[in-house]
């Protein structure tokens, strides 16, 4: 088995028992990603794994706006809001990554969405765009230049970190075989659209 180059990382998004079948805020077959990514994951010398962690009543449930319901958009400080059930509220079975994902490469796990008044889809960066979790640094100070991306959900938290790896200078690919999509209202189309237009590069799986 042929290990990647060393300045390589592979990023597992949002593996969480709430974005899969059973969970709260399902992705269609989400769970059929795991076997593929313990598989991907013995081919990385690096490992990095993102955990969405919301507090109760977080701004993105639609429970915390009245009259609103789940898939509804509306507008925040920071821009349109998809709302969403209540998913990976801290500390709940929910919350906790898939019990089959494979974590022991792991260097990292970044948890996103914590702060209450403010969405976090992306690896990098807070739904404004501007509040980083610190993950550029890290990437950066270890030497690792090329992210491989694997997870849930294609069309949002994947899509969000790819393109903001490419804004940060890194390479980023998307590797479909380990990603699952919830496809609300064309968002899958036009998320490989943007990653396109980012330069993220999208491949079935690795050879």
């Amino acid at each position: 088995m042929q290990i990647l180059p060393n300045d390589h990382l592979l990023l597992i998004i949002d593996v969480q028992n709430d974005f899969c079948p059973g969970g709260a805020l399902a992705v269609a077959e989400g769970d059929a990603t795991v076997p593929v990514i313990n598989r991907l994951s013995q081919r990385f010398g690096h490992v990095a794994v993102t955990q969405d962690w919301h507090p109760f009543g977080h701004s993105s449930f639609a429970s915390s706006h009245a009259g609103s319901a789940p898939f509804e958009t509306i507008s925040m400080p920071y821009g349109p809001q998809t709302l969403w059930p209540d998913h990976c509220v801290q500390g709940t079975s929910g919350s906790a990554l898939h019990p089959q994902l494979l974590t022991e490469k792991a260097e990292l796990i970044i948890r996103k969405g914590f702060r209450s008044e403010i969405d976090s889809y992306s690896a990098f960066f807070e739904n404004d765009r501007r509040t980083p979790t610190g993950l550029a640094g890290y990437l950066r100070e270890r030497g690792l230049k090329k992210v491989f991306l694997v997870g849930l959900a294609t069309d949002f938290c994947v899509y969000y970190s790819a393109v903001d790896a490419r804004r940060l200078g890194f390479d980023a690919v998307v590797i479909e075989s380990g990603s699952r999509a919830i496809d609300l209202n064309g968002s899958l189309a036009a998320a490989w659209t943007g990653m396109q237009e980012a330069g993220v590069e999208r491949i079935g799986d690795l050879d």
